[in-house]
């Protein structure tokens, strides 16, 4: 649609000059109406023309010549600025004029161009830019209005000064924390109004404010400062302070935020306990046994005790969560979780590490026997009925036990021997248990079976990848896709990763098998490039035995280079445990994938110890939300907490969010509602193979297009709906 200019020009050949620059631009088309006085101008702008919503003005610029017949100099632009202060006014002036058309800018102008330089070029941009840039303006205002809100309604202080260190704005909450009114403190010396001490220095200290201004980037403040109010109380606080930027990028002030302690110590209490803690169960995960089973045997050690680990794993527990559904089987892990706790002592502890399977330690035991006596407790309080949702189920389960320091001397040997008598007594029957012996190689037999697939595998190129799309969740694009590996077995069909990762990482397979799958998917995204289908995102997961592998970062320069495959269109996945866990020694190689332009993706984020400063300190620029808070996210307040503030610190530092196991309408729609950018699950598609991804891409990169390849009745549809 034509921009409509309205142009004030007395002179008429002047006049046509203007026009015809515009006319013959190839920047875009306007649409110019030309008067010859201010009268007549402001006439036009009183004109009001109906659309199909409420009455608007239908003029986009005004451009005008000062010098007019009922109206000279200054005062033109004051009766036009006044008539219409939305609209973006150009001056078009002579060299001798510069002084008063920049006055009108100082006034309100947008800006002033020479008359002596119009042409069909520079001049048609600078009035495009001009209507651009009142836009943004326009955007701006409302943007700073919904944030003066904002900031009104949350509970952290807010104060922000200007450069030379004087408070120019205080939320409602900064006020109450203080003890200053805006008005009050509006104009005052920052260090007035916001007293801070170290009281470990026993003495005032400089104000971050006037820090982040001095250094230009952002600081904080120790645990040991606080707050003097002012009437006098002292406050514990903690804060954060950053510089503010003009649009020339120069420092003009800073803005602090600052909170209670006591309500943030809580919050780190809960998210450390969440990090540690099974989400289903609230039992201690397998980071957190690990590091209890490495301080009982220290003490036993020390003393010269024994202990027990016991490894439990629910008999048919796939029977009953194929049959009855995923909401009883987690009612049944809770309720198992729950009978194995009253079987235990305060000082032992009872771990879940995913699936059905339980961990047990016995932090100090007289001899092997009260082992056995407690693991024959288990069992009986397992079969003891269980009504869950009108359904009576019958459990078993079995159990290995290992013993230190009779089998292992550390943690991680002692939880894989208590593993291998798991699986020598489910071989035995159902509800049993068995003390791990060295013979016990049931499992180390069936590893290296699996180790010898693996490598037939790849040299008959057995392994398959199906890919599934990544969703913006207020468009409905499909925007990206996830490698996801299959292994087409000759005898058990397609084979999921689950089954033979842990096997391909410790042998080192995962390592060639790792190499496939990241040429085979940059070539099936040049190859979609190619055929004329969007531009797409590729993710492939990345273990910790690949990125530590010598040449993994030039195997990765080689394949891009190869293919011509964009770096920035390649994702690298990778889990948070792994890479807080190795973090110092996988660094550097980040950086280097980085410097090259591949983006960094945080896997299962929420499940591992990552914090913020993490998140600053490496080059991460999407995370991913695990699946388990998305599980229960319309219905568990916590969850859906705990996802907001990570998709609010996701957009804080400028660092995509991603959330991973969409499978429901509700959940859909929460995370719409917290502006979640993207999602992935079963809800919008299953993963495909290249071929029938390449006939959704074919119809376009829309829900729409997943749509209609899966049949009226796939969840696209739905997204369809909700995106009309």
């Amino acid at each position: 649609m034509p921009q409509q200019i309205l142009l004030i020009q007395l002179d008429p050949a002047a006049a046509r000059t203007v026009s015809q620059a515009l006319s013959g631009s190839s920047d875009g088309s306007f649409e110019v109406t030309c008067v010859g006085s201010c009268a007549a101008g402001l006439q036009r702008l009183g004109k009001r023309e109906s659309q199909s919503g409420p009455l608007k003005p239908g003029i986009d610029a005004i451009l005008v010549d000062l010098a007019l017949s009922d109206s000279e100099g200054i005062q033109t632009f004051e009766r036009l600025f006044e008539a219409a202060p939305e609209t973006p006014i150009l001056i078009l002036c002579a060299p001798a004029d510069e002084a008063v058309a920049r006055l009108a800018v100082q006034l309100g102008a947008q800006d002033y161009f020479l008359k002596a330089r119009l042409d069909n070029y520079l001049f048609p941009k600078a009035v495009r830019n001009m209507i651009k840039q009142a836009a943004k303006a326009r955007a701006l205002f409302e943007d700073m209005q919904r944030a003066q809100v904002t900031l009104d309604s949350i509970g952290d202080g807010v104060m922000s000064t200007d450069v030379r260190g004087k408070v120019a704005y205080l939320n409602a909450a900064a006020e109450n924390i203080i003890g200053w009114s805006l008005l009050e403190a509006s104009g005052r010396p920052v260090e007035q109004v916001f007293q801070i001490i170290d009281v470990t220095a026993d003495g005032a200290t400089r104000n971050p404010m006037a820090l982040a201004v001095k250094e230009n980037k952002t600081v904080g403040l120790t645990p040991n400062c606080v707050l003097i109010r002012r009437d006098g109380i002292e406050a514990a606080i903690e804060d954060s302070a950053a510089p503010i930027h003009d649009r020339r990028g120069n420092v003009a002030g800073a803005v602090m935020v600052f909170r209670d302690v006591s309500m943030a110590r809580a919050l780190s209490h809960r998210l450390s306990h969440l990090a540690q803690h099974d989400t289903l169960t609230d039992l201690p995960n397998r980071v957190l046994l690990k590091d209890r089973i490495t301080q009982a045997i220290a003490n036993a050690q020390r003393h010269r005790q024994q202990l027990a680990v016991l490894f439990l794993d629910l008999d048919n527990f796939k029977q009953i969560n194929d049959s009855l559904g995923r909401d009883v089987g987690d009612r049944v892990l809770q309720w198992a979780a729950h009978r194995l706790v009253n079987c235990v002592r305060s000082t032992d502890t009872v771990s879940r590490q995913g699936g059905d399977e339980f961990v047990i330690l016995l932090s100090e035991i007289k001899c092997a026997q009260d082992a056995d006596m407690c693991a024959e407790a288990m069992l009986s309080a397992l079969r003891m009925p269980a009504c869950i949702e009108q359904h009576d189920l019958n459990l078993s389960a079995s159990i290995g036990i290992a013993t230190y320091p009779g089998n292992a001397t550390d943690a991680d040997t002692i939880m894989r021997h208590a593993d291998r008598a798991m699986h020598h007594a489910k071989k035995s029957g159902s509800n049993t248990y068995k003390f791990y012996e060295p013979g016990m190689n049931g499992r180390a037999v069936e590893r290296q079976s699996l180790e010898r697939g693996l490598r037939q595998a790849i040299d008959q190129q057995q392994f398959v990848l199906h890919y599934q799309p990544r969703i913006n969740l207020l468009t409905g694009a499909i925007i990206g896709v996830e490698t996801l590996l299959r292994w087409r077995h000759p005898q058990r069909g397609l084979v999921l990763p689950a089954q033979f990762m842990t096997t391909a990482e410790e042998s080192g397979l995962i390592v060639p098998i790792g190499q496939w799958v990241l040429r085979e998917s940059v070539r099936q995204g040049r190859s979609w490039l190619d055929a004329g289908l969007s531009k797409l995102r590729v993710a492939i997961n990345v273990s910790a035995v690949e990125l530590h592998a010598r040449d993994f970062l030039a195997g990765v320069d080689a394949i891009l280079s190869e293919t011509g495959f964009a770096p920035c269109n390649l994702e690298l996945e990778l889990t948070e445990t792994f890479l807080m866990r190795d973090s110092k020694a996988i660094a550097e190689v980040l950086q280097d994938l980085k410097s090259i332009g591949v983006r960094i993706t945080l896997d299962d984020f929420g499940t591992g110890n990552a914090s913020l400063t993490d998140l600053r300190r490496l080059p991460i620029n999407a995370l991913k939300i695990d699946q388990s808070f998305i599980r229960d996210l319309s219905v568990d307040g916590v969850n859906a907490g705990i996802t907001s503030a990570i998709i609010n610190a996701g957009r804080d530092l400028r660092i995509q969010v991603v959330a991973e196991g969409v499978e429901t309408r509700e959940q859909f729609e929460c995370l719409r509602q917290q502006n979640c950018p993207e999602g992935q699950g079963f809800y919008f598609s299953r993963a495909v193979d290249a071929e029938g991804l390449a006939r959704v891409l074919g119809r376009g990169t829309t829900a729409q297009s997943l749509a209609e390849d899966a049949g009226a009745s796939a969840p696209y549809s739905r997204l369809v709906a909700a995106n009309a």
